[in-house]
C-alpha cells in the first residue's frame, strides 16, 4: 500500500456537513480598505478562485508566475485591474526587486524551500504578511486524528529537492519552516486536504459525480460509513482571503470538519446531481435514454479490492481504508481554521456544480479521466465480486 503521502500527492499536487450550519463566510461586497495582494502562481487551480474572490471584494492583485500554466487565464480588459509579472521564482525574482510593498503575499506554489527562502527573504522588507499553502501530507503520521501541533514530517536528507510521494510532507514541512525564519511572527500556514471543486484538474473527487453520470452499477469501495474529508476549493479561497484580511497569523488545516463526511453521502449525492441534470437535459432535447438515467451502488469490501490490485485514493478515489497506519484518515482536525472562520457549503452544492462543470467539458477531456477505474476494469472487479461473494440468506 502506498504511503498516504504518495496519495496526496499522486500527480503532484457536504448534505452541509451534518451537524454544521450551511452558511458560508461571504466574500461578497466591497473590503473597507482594499488591500495590496501579491500572489506567487495564481493561475492554476485554487490561484484563480482566490484571485476572483479577492477581486470581487476591491482588492489590488499583483500574479507572479512563469506564464506556463494557463497562461491567458486573466488576459483581456476584463482584467485589467489585474497586474501581470512573469519570472521564475527558481531562477529569476527580478520582477519582484526594487521598493514596491505588499500588505499580504499569498505563496500558492511552495514545494522546494530554498525557493521559499528565495522569495520570502526578498520580499521580507516589502511586505507585512505571508500566507504559505501547505497541506496535510505535512504530518508524520496517519495512523492518529492529526490536529495542527502534531508531529511533522521529516527527511533523511533535508537537502533533497525532487518532489515525490515520499518526500513531499517533510519538503512542504521545510517549506513552513523556510517562510518563518525568513519572517518570523508574520506568516500563516494553511494546511488544505483534497482541495476539490469545479476546475479541478486531478479528477480525484470528479471521479465520483462523474460515475454516477455515467449511470449503471458503480463499484464502491469499503462501506457507506467509511469517513473521508476534502474542501470545496472556494470555501478554501474564501478563508485564505478572509485570514489576510483580518491579518491572522497561525498554522491551519483546511478540510472537512473530522468525521463528517462518509463516503455513502457522497455517492448518495452524486447520483441526485446526475439525476436532476439528466432530467433537465432530457426537457431541453429529446432524451430516450440519457447518461445516468439509473444508477446503483455496490459496496465492495476493502479486502476484495485489495486482492483485485484496486488501490486506495488513485482507483478508488477519495477513498482509504481507516484502519492501520491510516486509522486516522477523515479525522483531521479542523476546529482552529472554523474558529477562525472557515465555513463551508453543502455537499450537494459542490458535487452539483462539479458536475456540471465536468458536462461542459470537451467530449475528449470526458473520456480521459485521470483517476478511478476504467468502465472496463470497473466490470471486471464488480464480475469477481458477485461471483465470489456468499448468496444473500
Amino acid at each position: 500500500m502506498q504511503s498516504r503521502r504518495e496519495f496526496l500527492s499522486a500527480g503532484l499536487a457536504t448534505a452541509s456537513l451534518f451537524a454544521l450550519p450551511a452558511s458560508l463566510w461571504s466574500a461578497s461586497g466591497r473590503a473597507a480598505e482594499p488591500l495590496r495582494i501579491l500572489v506567487l502562481g495564481g493561475t492554476g487551480f485554487l490561484g484563480p478562485h482566490f484571485v476572483e474572490a479577492a477581486r470581487a471584494r476591491g482588492h489590488r492583485l499583483t500574479l507572479f508566475n512563469r506564464g506556463k500554466s494557463n497562461p491567458t487565464r486573466f488576459d483581456g480588459t476584463e482584467f485589467a485591474d489585474i497586474e501581470q509579472l512573469r519570472g521564475d521564482r527558481k531562477s529569476d525574482l527580478s520582477a519582484l526587486e526594487g521598493e514596491r510593498e505588499w500588505d499580504a503575499v499569498l505563496d500558492t506554489s511552495a514545494y522546494i524551500p530554498a525557493d521559499v527562502t528565495c522569495s520570502a527573504e526578498l520580499l521580507a522588507s516589502r511586505a507585512k504578511h505571508y500566507q504559505i499553502i501547505s497541506t496535510v501530507s505535512v504530518y508524520a503520521r496517519n495512523d492518529i486524528a492529526n490536529d495542527e501541533g502534531s508531529p511533522l514530517a521529516t527527511l533523511a536528507d533535508p537537502a533533497v529537492t525532487e518532489v515525490t510521494g515520499e518526500t513531499y510532507g517533510g519538503l512542504k514541512a521545510l517549506c513552513e519552516r523556510a517562510a518563518e525564519t525568513a519572517m518570523p511572527g508574520r506568516v500563516t500556514v494553511v494546511r488544505p486536504g483534497l482541495i476539490v471543486g469545479p476546475g479541478d484538474p486531478t479528477d480525484r473527487f470528479t471521479y465520483w459525480p462523474a460515475r454516477a453520470n455515467r449511470g449503471g452499477e458503480i463499484l464502491a469501495p469499503g462501506s457507506a460509513g467509511d469517513r473521508t474529508q476534502f474542501i470545496d476549493v472556494r470555501d478554501l479561497a474564501a478563508f485564505m482571503l478572509h485570514l489576510i484580511e483580518t491579518g491572522t497569523v497561525d498554522v491551519f488545516n483546511a478540510d472537512a470538519p473530522a468525521g463528517a463526511l462518509t463516503m455513502g453521502a457522497l455517492l448518495t449525492s452524486c447520483q441526485a446531481a446526475a439525476r436532476r441534470a439528466n432530467t433537465i437535459h432530457c426537457v431541453r432535447a429529446p432524451c430516450p435514454q440519457p447518461p445516468g438515467h439509473d444508477s446503483a451502488v455496490t459496496w465492495v469490501p476493502a479486502e476484495f479490492l485489495a486482492a483485485q490490485a484496486v488501490s486506495p485514493w488513485q482507483d478508488m478515489p477519495v477513498w482509504i481504508p481507516a484502519e492501520g497506519d491510516y486509522a486516522g484518515f477523515g479525522r483531521t482536525s479542523t476546529e482552529r481554521a472554523q474558529r477562525a472562520g472557515l465555513r463551508y457549503r453543502p455537499l450537494d452544492e459542490t458535487v452539483a456544480d462539479t458536475l456540471a462543470w465536468w458536462r461542459a467539458l470537451p467530449e475528449e477531456r470526458q473520456a480521459g479521466l485521470k483517476a478511478g477505474l476504467s468502465a472496463e476494469r470497473e466490470a471486471e472487479v464488480l464480475a469477481a465480486w458477485h461471483a465470489a461473494k456468499p448468496p444473500a440468506p
